[in-house]
């Protein structure tokens, strides 16, 4: 199982991110749908963390410069948990705040274990260490 584990971590690097993209992609392209609630112009605040969730999730699902990225955007999802969700209570499956949560946790978790083995960082890794 060990010998599985880098490739799994991967695999969660991949879907977490191709997943976060998305939201990104909802609120500035309306793709694949418009992001439900979101009408007209999108708020300054809300632009800046679209941006965040497409370009953070594109270099997350390469895996380039993965610690990076996911240091920045566990951050946003741990802004965005407190500003979007926690006033509307405690609890985060009540206040819709679950999802935010998670990803905030996932990507603070790639930030100390990075990309895993399939993934731009591990191909640099090792050209580095072909060079030395």
């Amino acid at each position: 199982m060990s010998a599985w584990a880098p490739r799994i971590l991967s695999a969660l690097r991949i879907i977490s991110a191709l997943l976060f993209m998305e939201h990104g992609l909802m609120k500035l392209f309306h793709f694949p749908v418009p992001q439900p609630g979101l009408e007209g112009s999108l708020p300054p605040l809300l632009f800046v963390a679209a941006l965040i969730e497409v370009l953070g999730g594109a270099l997350l699902t390469l895996g380039l410069f993965t610690r990076v990225a996911a240091f920045i955007c566990s951050g946003q999802m741990a802004i965005g948990y407190f500003i979007s969700h926690a006033s509307k209570g405690f609890w985060p499956g009540a206040n819709g705040g679950s999802e935010a949560i998670l990803y905030c946790f996932v990507f603070l978790y790639l930030v100390f274990a990075g990309a895993g083995s399939f993934s731009v960082d591990a191909v640099r890794s090792r050209l580095r260490s072909l060079r030395t």
